[in-house]
Parts: structure tokens; C-alpha cells; sequence
């Protein structure tokens, strides 16, 4: 599901996912900084880089792909949060009922 969020002074219109971030389970911190988010795409990615820095050090294998793992659960969530902070609101009903419904609060 994608919910539309309109800024409420420079009217910047974001689309947003609800749910489960696949794009961030398969490309780890690009698809925050493809949208802009500098902030979690630095910290998904150093996140990645140290654990399979880490556990490259005890094993074989690298387990980089288990920060990407976790955060493809919650990452869309924090986006979404991270634009509500911003003055970012629903454009129509259906996002707002979508929003609702998932426990966002604005």
C-alpha cells in the first residue's frame, strides 16, 4: 500500500510505502538514498559494514545481510514517521484511513 504526503508549506508531494520494505532487504541502504534520506541511509549502511567488518573478523562469512534483514521490517516505518516530524500530511481520505490504520498518528 502507498500513502501520498503533501508538505505543508513548500507543498512537496511524497509517495510513501506502507509495510514491508523489499527494496531494503535487496539493496540494503540505496533505497534511502534514492529517496533522500541521508540520515538512515548512512546508518543502514555503516550498520551493514561493521557487523560484516565484525563477524568477518570470527568467521568466513560476513553477516552484513542481517542488518539489512531487520531493517527491511522497520524501515518504511521510520521513513513515514521521519515525514509526519516534518510537517508532511496525507494529501487524500484513502492515505489518511491507510495511516490511521497502520498506527501513525498525526
Amino acid at each position: 500500500m502507498n500513502v501520498n504526503l503533501q508538505h505543508k508549506l513548500t507543498k512537496e508531494v511524497r509517495q510513501a510505502k506502507v509495510g514491508y520494505s523489499w527494496t531494503t532487504l535487496f539493496f540494503c541502504f540505496f533505497p534511502a538514498l534514492f529517496r533522500g534520506d541521508w540520515k538512515w541511509a548512512l546508518i543502514i549502511g555503516l550498520s551493514a559494514m561493521f557487523t560484516n567488518a565484525l563477524t568477518m573478523a570470527f568467521t568466513v562469512v560476513g553477516l552484513g545481510f542481517l542488518v539489512t534483514l531487520v531493517f527491511s521490517f522497520i524501515y518504511n516505518k521510520i521513513y513515514i514517521n521521519d515525514l509526519l516530524k516534518n510537517d508532511f500530511r496525507p494529501t487524500d481520505q484513502n492515505s489518511m484511513n491507510i495511516l490511521k490504520n497502520e498506527g501513525f498518528e498525526f
